[in-house]
């Protein structure tokens, strides 16, 4: 079973030889077997790398990550052909019903609610996670009161101040959660395509130019670990350091359907579960992570 999160940061050529990653640097060379490989982030374009070598990716279902100058996650590359059944796949996909769809969204944004929540009390901010624990009952099909923007309001402004904003773009914590939800977006993106389903088409998301519409809705109950995480930086500066706490998230342990797994199998038995929900318009058989951040922090590495 895949596993490894590997980054490369340093200018290098990637190349495959013998069913391994081999990365080759002025200094050294290293390859790790792609058996081993879950995620690949290319964190510069400073790097050459061969087609073969992505082709074997593809064929493994590796998550291979690019970022741009600023070592921003920037794009993904996924396989067109996730599953021998794709075309079934897409068919279903086609005809889920606004029901369903909309039965499914409530129950997201109800967890993804529960999830800031805990956040909340983990640091200890009683109040507001009262409030957002009286949000959740409320939430309809669809979330047509918005329940979520709400949460969303006063989750932020209690995590890191009334002043913060979620459209400064030059803030340090939002440039650490665009980081972290990046990451995860393209961890789900990587999960609905191995499914055989296509990322444009989503159950809330709907916007013409979203490649991920799919995946943004799916990734919302994981982004309170993104959160738990960015919540105790020093937003001093974007660095390293960050950066790879950030990616060590995918490597920490969370339980869902009673089992402790690594957030990367984790996310893989969601995924599965909610779209297996949806074709069978079945949206209570759907496995959501537990919040209990004590085991998620417990289990970083870094």
């Amino acid at each position: 079973m895949s596993w490894r999160v590997v980054v490369v940061s340093q200018t290098s050529k990637l190349d495959y030889k013998m069913g391994y990653l081999t990365i080759r640097t002025s200094e050294e060379v290293k390859r790790i077997h792609l058996s081993e490989i879950s995620v690949l982030i290319i964190e510069t374009p400073a790097i050459s790398l061969t087609a073969y070598l992505l082709c074997e990716m593809a064929n493994q279902k590796i998550d291979v990550i690019f970022c741009d100058q600023k070592r921003l996650p920037h794009g993904q590359y996924i396989p067109f052909h996730g599953s021998h059944d794709t075309s079934k796949s897409i068919r279903t996909q086609i005809k889920w019903t606004e029901i369903t769809k909309r039965e499914v969204w409530r129950k997201i944004t109800q967890k993804k609610i529960e999830g800031q929540a805990a956040v909340l009390g983990y640091i200890n901010k009683e109040n507001e996670k009262n409030k957002l624990l009286s949000y959740i009952p409320e939430v309809e099909p669809g979330d047509i009161t918005n329940r979520e923007g709400h949460a969303a309001k006063v989750y932020f402004n209690a995590l890191f101040g009334m002043g913060f904003s979620r459209n400064d773009k030059d803030d340090a914590i939002n440039a650490e959660l665009n980081y972290g939800y990046s990451i995860l977006l393209s961890v789900v993106a990587r999960e609905c395509a191995s499914n055989g389903y296509i990322n444009q088409i989503g159950i809330h998301h709907n916007n013409i130019f979203n490649a991920y519409n799919l995946a943004s809705d799916l990734m919302e109950p994981f982004r309170p670990f993104i959160d738990c995480t960015v919540v105790k930086q020093l937003h001093n500066q974007f660095d390293n350091n960050t950066r790879h706490q950030l990616v060590d998230i995918l490597n920490r342990r969370i339980e869902i359907d009673q089992r402790e797994q690594y957030i990367q199998n984790a996310i893989s038995l969601y995924v599965k579960s909610v779209l297996d929900a949806l074709d069978l318009n079945e949206p209570n058989i759907i496995k959501f992570p537990k919040y209990e951040l004590s085991l998620y922090e417990s289990s970083g590495v870094l």
